[in-house]
Order: structure tokens, then C-alpha cells, then sequence
């Protein structure tokens, strides 16, 4: 309540009357013969000379324009905010500028996408509390508050874990079958793991791969150990498929061997192809006239590391010859191909290291170093030509998206091809070849597992007409394959009659042409295979 001159005002309510000019001015109050109060809205009182300006519509101009003439000392300030904030109520401006509440739709949206970051890009989550991190989330959004990371670690992922594992869980659920991929590796921590992957098509025949679980392993690595590890991993995201088994590739350690024949419903197994042919390699380069020239390769890759001088000399040469300024390669026992890498690139450095090795500055600090003899480089040179099928071979199944069984007789077969001795070969090539085809004629000589190849490679367009087999050998496989097919046939017709009366009206989709790279890889490993095929082809007829 104020006064003005004697009269008994009442300041407006600010709730409703949010305008500065309301701090000087007032509604005139009088009281009825029964003693009521009356507030007189009709007009207002100004509060420094007691004038009364008419008020009509909510219009204050009036009173503003009264205060500019008679009392232009008085300052109007901002809107009386009074009111709103009692009501918890925030001006437009500020609550731009307020903060994100942890149950807030969007705050729980940027949560989930950090934790999608973290999980996807293998992130520590110390991350999160980084300062170029949070300075990042604060320039996209600073009304967002980033979580702690044991928020993170406690709380989002696990959400994030399960509901991924949920929606894995369905898919596989509606898969008519599944194959796996299993290894044990070791951190640098020491610390041993057994990683499984399945493989499968969905219902919108779209090929996917999801890593299900890495657990660590305490015990030894026998294959019982193994076994049961693989059999948990069956049981918690329900593999199992009635009768039929699921197919598992591992590497070719002879306690992952036996794990999986060993575990029930697993089979058969089926030993990477990249790493037999790795394998192979290693007979290869063991022996003793190519392991002496791999040692003194070694000794001069491992100078020019170690020696900045050298570097310096080795880079200079390059580009006084004009030769590509590529590093030396040196080779690691764990790392596929790294010997042909090794060799492939001394060949082609050669007159460059040859230089820099007699640069003056160089020679002081050069000992027990020899550069290759000519006799070595024409070795150098042998290897590297039957080596690089290896590499071609590793490098396709290795970067392959959908990697296929298939493959693998048609990569043996070609591979076996190439290492056939010939006249022009040296006593040590010939040892070479020697050694890779007794290594890879050892693999997959199983008749279950054989068979099994075969009739995967038979269902691939590339290789269907089998050229390397007899044509018995081939009317039994067809033979096979079609009574699968007819009786899986028998089990899904309701559902293909289904599936071909919503699709009647539409053409079939063309196929996708296969990426440049690849088919130039294809062709070169496989161009005297397609070559050779009878031109007959062949149909699952009964």
C-alpha cells in the first residue's frame, strides 16, 4: 500500500503489470458507505506529484509520457520481473542460457551419443574429462553438462551394452543359421582373452558380423578350458540351431583345434586361410640359404633405423636417383607378409643404399655390414616372385568385407599351382616351393571338412563349375546340395509363397559390380581358374 498527497494508493500487482512505469505509479483506493474497498482502474496516480492520468486498454503511455515531462530525472528501468520469478518462470534470453537438467530429453540424447563415441572408437573414458573434449561439447552445446566418467563406466554403457545386446539377441533369434569366429589373444598388460564373432544373414538377406563377447581367460589354454568358453559363449546368446552345427574358423593352434571339435553343436572347424598361408610362408623362409639372406638384409634395414646420418644419406640418394622416398622395411615375426614388404622394398632401394652406404659420412660409423652380393639379389628377387601370391592371397582374405569359405579351394588350388618347380628354378627356389606346397597340401585334408569346402564352393557363382575336381566328384556334390535345398525348400514354403506374391510386380534387382580394386585382385589371382572352367553351367536340377 502507498500514498500519494494524502490519498491511499495500491502499487499494481507485478504479475500482471510488468511494466518499469509501474514503479511510480498507482491505482487510487476509496471505500463504500459499508466500508468495502474500491480500487479505482480507471486511472492512475503518479507517486512524486500525485497527478491522476487516465489508464485505459493497458496502454501506459500515458504514464511514461507523463514521467518525461514533469519528472524527466526519474529513470524507467527494465520490467519488473518480480512476479515471474516467484513462479519459477525464466525471461526468454535467460533461459537460453540455462542449463540442461540430467533427466532432460536432449542432456540424456548427447549423453548416449558421447557413450556411442567412447564405445565405438574403443575410447578410454577418461576422455571424457579432457580439456580440448569438454572445450569441443561446450562450443556445440554449452547448455550441456558432461557426466562424470564413473557415470559413464557405472551407468551409460552397461544401458548402452544391453540394449545393443537386446536387438543382437532378436536379430540372431529370427537367423536360420550362424557361423563363428573365435581367437585367443594376449594384451600388452599380459592379460589373455577369447574373443567370438558370429556371422550371419538377416531376414533382409543383408550379411552382417557382430563382435559378442571378449572374456578374459585365467586358466591354462587347453582346449577343455577353451571348450567350456566356447560353450558359454553358445548358451548366453542361444546359437544353437536344432541339428545342425555351426561352423567355426580359428586360427590353426592345435588347443583351438580340439576346443571346437570337442565342444557339441560346434563344427566344423575351420582353420583361417590367411594365417595357413602365413604359415607356409614361414617354411619357406626358413630355409638356411634364404634365412642367411633375410639376416643380412635385416642388418642393413636395422643400420639405416638406428643411424639418423644414415637416414639422412639414404633420403638423399633417393632423390638424387629419382626413387621413391620410401623408408626400409623391416621385417617382425607376428606381422603377415612383413618379409615380402621387407624384401619387396630393399629390391627397390637397392642402388639408393648401395650409395649412401659409401657416402663418406656414413662409412665411419658402417660395420659388419655387407650390401647383397648378385647371386643374393637374383635369390632376393626369386623369392619375392613366389611369395607374392602369398601376400595377394593374405591381403584379399584379410580386407574382404565378406570374407567367404568359398574361397579357400580355389585359393589353395592356385596357390599349389604356382608353386610348381621349373628349369629355371635355383635348388633353393625349388626347396622354397617345396616347403609351401607340403605346408598347404597338410591343410583341410579332413573328408568332412573337404567336403564341406566344396559344396560352399560350389554354391558361389565364381567357381560353381569346380575345374579342379572330377566330374564324379562334382555330380555327387550337386547331388548333395540338392536334397538340402529341397528339403530346407520344404520347410519355408509358406513363407517364400509369401514372400513371391508381394514381390510378383517388381524386377529382380541388378547386382552390384564389385569395387575396381578388388576385381583387378580377383583377376590376378584367379584369372587361369575362370579361364579353365568347362563353360558348361551347372544347375541344382532333380
Amino acid at each position: 500500500m502507498a500514498s500519494g498527497k494524502g490519498q491511499e494508493l495500491e502499487d499494481a500487482p507485478a504479475a500482471h503489470y510488468r511494466s518499469a512505469v509501474w514503479e511510480h505509479f498507482a491505482f487510487r483506493v476509496t471505500y463504500d458507505d459499508g466500508g468495502k474497498k474500491i480500487v479505482d482502474k480507471s486511472a492512475t496516480v503518479c507517486k512524486h506529484c500525485a497527478t491522476r492520468v487516465v489508464y485505459v486498454n493497458s496502454n501506459t503511455s500515458n504514464m511514461s509520457a507523463h514521467l518525461r515531462r514533469h519528472h524527466p530525472s526519474e529513470k524507467i528501468g527494465s520490467a519488473r520481473g518480480k512476479g515471474a520469478e516467484a513462479k519459477g518462470q525464466l525471461l526468454l534470453p535467460a533461459a537460453f542460457k540455462q542449463a540442461y537438467g540430467d533427466e532432460s530429453d536432449r542432456a540424456k540424447c548427447i549423453t548416449k551419443g558421447v557413450a556411442y563415441f567412447i564405445a565405438k572408437d574403443m575410447q578410454p573414458y577418461s576422455v571424457v574429462e579432457g580439456a580440448g573434449f569438454r572445450h569441443m561439447i561446450k562450443a556445440l552445446e554449452p547448455r550441456y553438462k558432461i557426466p562424470s566418467r564413473k557415470h559413464f563406466s557405472n551407468t551409460v554403457i552397461p544401458a548402452l551394452y544391453e540394449e545393443t545386446r537386446q536387438e543382437i539377441v532378436k536379430e540372431l533369434s529370427d537367423t536360420a543359421s550362424v557361423a563363428l569366429t573365435s581367437d585367443g589373444w594376449t594384451s600388452r598388460a599380459t592379460e589373455s582373452f577369447l574373443t567370438v564373432t558370429v556371422h550371419y544373414i538377416t531376414s533382409e538377406w543383408e550379411m552382417k558380423s557382430s563382435v559378442l563377447q571378449t572374456r578374459p581367460l585365467y586358466e591354462s589354454h587347453t582346449s577343455e578350458h577353451l571348450s567350456e568358453a566356447l560353450t558359454e559363449a553358445v548358451t548366453e546368446w542361444k546359437l544353437q540351431r536344432g541339428s545342425s552345427t555351426i561352423p567355426v574358423t580359428t586360427d590353426n593352434a592345435k588347443n583351438m583345434v580340439n576346443a571346437v571339435n570337442a565342444t557339441a553343436g560346434l563344427g566344423p572347424q575351420i582353420g583361417c586361410f590367411a594365417h595357413t598361408v602365413n604359415l607356409a610362408a614361414k617354411n619357406a623362409v626358413s630355409i638356411n640359404q634364404v634365412s642367411r639372406l633375410l639376416g643380412k638384409m635385416r642388418k642393413v634395414v636395422a643400420f639405416f633405423h638406428r643411424s639418423t646420418t644414415a637416414t639422412h644419406a639414404l633420403k638423399t640418394k633417393q632423390e638424387m636417383l629419382q626413387l621413391p622416398v620410401h623408408k626400409l622395411i623391416h621385417d617382425v615375426p607376428t606381422r603377415w607378409n612383413t618379409t615380402y614388404d621387407m624384401l619387396e622394398r630393399y629390391l627397390e632401394q637397392q642402388a639408393s643404399i648401395y650409395s649412401a652406404l659409401m657416402d663418406k659420412d656414413v662409412r665411419k660409423s658402417v660395420k659388419d655390414i655387407a650390401v647383397l652380393t648378385d647371386s643374393e639379389v637374383k635369390l632376393a628377387e626369386d623369392l619375392t616372385k613366389i611369395l607374392k601370391p602369398l601376400k595377394n592371397v593374405t591381403t584379399l582374405m584379410s580386407t574382404e568385407t565378406s570374407p567367404s569359405v568359398s574361397m579357400i579351394i580355389p585359393l589353395q588350388m592356385m596357390i599349389l599351382k604356382s608353386m610348381t618347380p621349373s628349369e629355371e628354378d635355383s635348388a633353393t627356389i625349388k626347396d622354397a616351393k617345396a616347403a609351401i606346397t607340403k605346408n598347404l597340401k597338410d591343410r583341410y585334408g579332413d573328408p568332412d571338412l573337404q567336403d564341406y569346402l566344396h559344396r560352399s564352393t560350389a554354391l558361389d557363382p565364381r567357381f560353381k563349375s569346380l575345374p579342379y575336381l572330377e566330374e564324379d566328384s562334382i555330380q555327387k556334390i550337386y547331388s548333395v546340395l540338392t536334397r538340402e535345398i529341397m528339403e530346407i525348400e520344404e520347410q519355408v514354403q509358406p513363407r517364400e509363397a509369401q514372400v513371391a506374391s508381394s514381390s510378383s510386380a517388381g524386377e529382380p534387382e541388378a547386382s552390384k559390380e564389385s569395387p575396381p580394386q578388388k576385381k583387378s585382385v580377383m583377376a590376378e589371382l584367379f584369372g587361369e581358374l575362370f579361364t579353365s572352367e568347362k563353360g558348361t553351367t551347372k544347375t541344382l536340377s532333380h
